[in-house]
C-alpha cells in the first residue's frame, strides 16, 4: 500500500543545481547512478523542497526519506516508477550507516517481535482501520495482496480491471490446490474471507480459517455466512485437526524469522498425507531479520519478507516443493489499481483518518 500525501510547498526549479554539502553529493551521485535525477523533469525524478532533507536522508535512511516525504520536503509524480528504480540498483544496500536501522536490527536479534501477543500489533494498528475504508481501497473479495493479471504469454485472457485480476489470483490458488467439492481446506491469516468464499462458493470446499484480526474475522463471517466456512479469532499456532489442502494468502510475511519453522510445522502436523500446502508471500531477495524501518514503523508493524533461503531451510524435511510461481511484476498493477481506488474515494474517509 502506497502511502501518497499531496503536498502545498512550492514547486523547486527543474533545472538542477550544484550540490551544496558532502551528503548532496553523496545522494546526488547515488540516486543518478539508478538514472533519478534531482530536481529533474522527467516522472520518476525527485523535486526538493528543503535542502535539510539531504542532511536527514544521510542520518536516519529509508525512514528519514519516508518521513521527509511526509512532511513536504520532496515530491515526485511517479512514484512506483522511482522506488522500482532504486530497489532494483539495490540504492538501499549503498546508503551509509545510520541508527534507526541499527537499532531495528539490534532489536530483532535480541527478540522475537511476532509472539502471539505482539503479532496482534498489526492487527490492531492495520488490519482493524475499518472495513468500510478496505472496501473502497479493495476489489469484491476483499484481496489485500498481489493480483494476477496474466501477462502476455500466460495462458488465458489478460485481465483489464482489479476486480478480474483477483478473481484470476484466487482461481489461480484453487487451480494449484486441485480443489474439489467436499474438500476440507485450512486457511492460515483469511483476510475478510474472500478466499474462503471463493473456495466455498466455486469450488465446494469446506474451509476453516484463523485470522486475528477482529474486524476482518467479523466481516469474513457476514459475507459467508449460509456457506461451509468457520471463521476463527485465533492465531495460526492454534490451529487444530487436519485437512486435505492448506492455504495461507498474504500472511507469512507476518511471521517472523524466528517462527518460520513452526509456521511450516503446522502447516505439517495439520495436512493430511499426501496433502497440497500453498503458500503466497511477498519475498524479498536476501535473508533480512527485520523490515524496512518505514514500512515498519507506519503500514506494518513487526513484519518482513522472507527470502528463498528462508523458507527453505524452515520446511527442510517438512515439505517437497511441487511449483514455486513468481508473479511479483504484477504487484505494481495491484498497488496503481489500489492508488486509483484510494484516491477516488478517500474525501468519504479523510475525517476519519486525515
Amino acid at each position: 500500500m502506497l502511502g501518497i500525501q499531496s503536498s502545498s510547498a512550492p514547486s523547486a526549479s527543474s533545472a538542477p543545481t550544484a550540490p551544496s554539502s558532502a551528503g548532496e553529493r553523496f545522494l546526488t551521485e547515488l540516486l543518478a547512478s539508478a538514472d533519478i535525477r534531482i530536481n529533474g523533469d522527467r516522472p520518476w525524478d525527485l523535486r526538493i523542497h528543503n535542502p535539510a532533507f539531504f542532511r536527514r536522508v544521510m542520518a536516519q535512511g529509508t525512514l528519514g526519506l519516508g518521513e521527509s516525504y511526509m512532511d513536504g520536503w520532496w515530491d515526485c509524480d511517479r512514484l512506483d516508477i522511482a522506488f522500482d528504480k532504486a530497489m532494483s540498483a539495490q540504492l538501499e544496500m549503498k546508503l551509509k550507516f545510520n541508527w534507526p536501522l541499527a537499532l531495528d536490527l539490534a532489536k530483532a536479534r535480541l527478540f522475537n517481535r511476532q509472539t502471539k501477543a505482539l503479532s496482534k500489533t498489526v492487527a490492531e494498528q492495520h488490519y482493524n482501520l475499518g472495513n468500510d475504508f478496505y472496501a473502497d481501497m479493495l476489489d469484491p473479495f476483499m484481496q489485500y495482496t498481489c493480483a494476477y493479471w496474466k501477462r502476455n504469454g500466460d495462458a488465458g485472457k489478460g485481465a483489464s480491471t482489479l476486480a478480474e485480476a483477483q478473481e484470476n489470483k484466487l482461481d489461480l490458488v484453487c487451480r494449484k490446490l486441485g480443489l474439489k467439492p467436499g474438500m476440507t481446506v485450512l486457511e492460515l491469516g483469511c483476510g475478510w474471507g474472500g478466499f474462503a468464499r471463493f473456495a466455498a462458493e466455486r469450488y465446494g470446499a469446506h474451509v476453516t480459517a484463523y485470522n486475528i484480526s477482529s474486524e476482518q474475522v467479523a466481516y469474513g463471517r457476514e459475507r459467508t455466512k449460509g456457506l461451509p466456512v468457520d471463521i476463527r479469532l485465533q492465531d495460526y499456532r492454534e490451529a487444530e485437526g487436519t485437512y486435505d489442502r492448506i492455504v495461507s494468502i498474504g500472511m507469512c510475511e507476518h511471521v517472523g524469522y524466528r517462527n518460520y519453522r513452526t509456521f511450516f510445522k503446522t502447516l505439517h502436523d495439520r495436512l493430511k498425507d499426501g496433502g497440497l500446502a500453498l503458500v503466497h508471500t511477498i519475498g524479498g531477495l536476501k535473508s533480512v531479520t527485520s523490515i524496512e524501518p518505514w514500512l515498519g514503523k507506519y503500514i506494518f508493524p513487526h513484519a518482513m519478507l522472507p527470502s528463498v533461503a528462508q523458507l527453505s531451510r524452515a520446511m527442510e524435511g517438512l515439505f517437497v516443493v511441487e511449483d514455486w510461481h513468481n508473479f511479483g511484476p504484477d504487484y505494481d498493477l495491484t498497488l496503481m489499481a489500489w492508488l486509483e481506488n484510494f484516491e477516488r474515494n478517500w474525501a468519504k474517509h479523510r475525517a476519519a483518518y486525515g
